[in-house]
């Protein structure tokens, strides 16, 4: 009776804090996907649906589902049961099949001040196809159609619930929480083809990387104060701080959320701060066999081969 007492509190504990680090995964390729729970950076992984089977089998459901299948992961997770070792499962990207995908341009006031560029004084919104975002230890796939693909980390906002014309004040109560994305872009089509739009230097095929968890937001203490960094084969080619956001998320919400409405599961690229290969001297881009690492702290690593 103690440990079940025990227990029980754990759980209540949980429930009140609202925090978690939700993942998919499979056991082995090939297997059907299904929804975890990492515990703690780097961790093992709480197979949620064997905990309990009526729990959605996808990150984009059980979002959509919201506080009361929270409740549900939370005695699993309290329980102690059902814990998989990290190396013995694949992590997925942890959402997929999301309607949108919206991506923030020239939002660090050190990577405007890196082009000589003025601050936006509102958001530059462009968008990536869903279907490109990958795993976060997937490969990145280089394209025939560009010669110029660069790297660039970001946090990324995970929706957790739909909105439209959101208030600033109110804009967190919309978020469930944050990830990683390498928004990987062709340079020589964002910037020189195609009529000077972005979108498909930026949304070819494996363009966007994804993970490795999603953090819910009350486990990070502030997403406005996270050192961010992206490596090449090993070497710093990024370092900033979300400190430097120009629009931050609240901002974000609200604008966006003006023009259309934002739906659970939708992700937000906040954009990226400086050291991005274009702007180095002379430009800088990722070639077949380089490995892509891009790292948040309190998130975690993505860990991306181009080939």
């Amino acid at each position: 009776m103690e440990e079940i007492s025990k227990i029980a509190g754990r759980c209540q504990f949980l429930r009140n804090l609202h925090t978690m680090r939700l993942v998919q995964f499979c056991k082995k390729i090939g297997d059907r996907a299904t929804i975890g729970a990492e515990l703690g950076q780097n961790g093992d992984i709480v197979d949620l649906c064997a905990g309990d089977p009526s729990l959605p089998s996808t990150s984009l459901g059980f979002i959509e589902e919201g506080t009361a299948t929270f409740n549900k992961a939370m005695k699993v997770i309290a329980s102690g049961s059902h814990v998989l070792k990290r190396n013995s499962v694949q992590l997925l990207a942890p959402i997929t099949k999301q309607e949108k995908v919206v991506c923030v341009g020239n939002n660090y006031k050190d990577h405007c001040e890196e082009q000589g560029v003025p601050l936006p004084d509102e958001p530059v919104i462009f968008n990536k196809f869903p279907s490109v975002v990958i795993g976060p230890y997937d490969n990145i796939q280089y394209p025939t159609a560009s010669q110029a693909i660069d790297w660039e980390v970001e946090l990324v906002i995970v929706v957790g619930k739909k909105g439209k014309n959101i208030k600033a004040s109110e804009g967190l109560d919309y978020v469930f929480g944050y990830t990683i994305a390498n928004d990987i872009s062709a340079r020589d089509w964002q910037m020189g083809r195609n009529g000077g739009q972005w979108f498909l230097g930026k949304t070819m095929d494996t363009f966007c990387p994804l993970g490795p968890t999603i953090v819910t937001k009350d486990e990070l203490k502030d997403p406005h104060n996270l050192k961010l960094a992206c490596r090449v084969n090993g070497v710093d080619k990024q370092k900033g701080n979300t400190v430097e956001l120009v629009h931050k998320t609240e901002a974000l919400l609200a604008h966006i959320s003006a023009v259309v409405t934002l739906y659970p599961g939708d992700i937000i690229l906040t954009g990226t701060p400086p050291g991005v290969g274009f702007f180095r001297k002379p430009p800088e881009y990722l070639r077949k066999g380089d490995v892509v690492e891009c790292e948040i702290e309190h998130i975690g690593v993505i860990r991306n081969k181009v080939v």
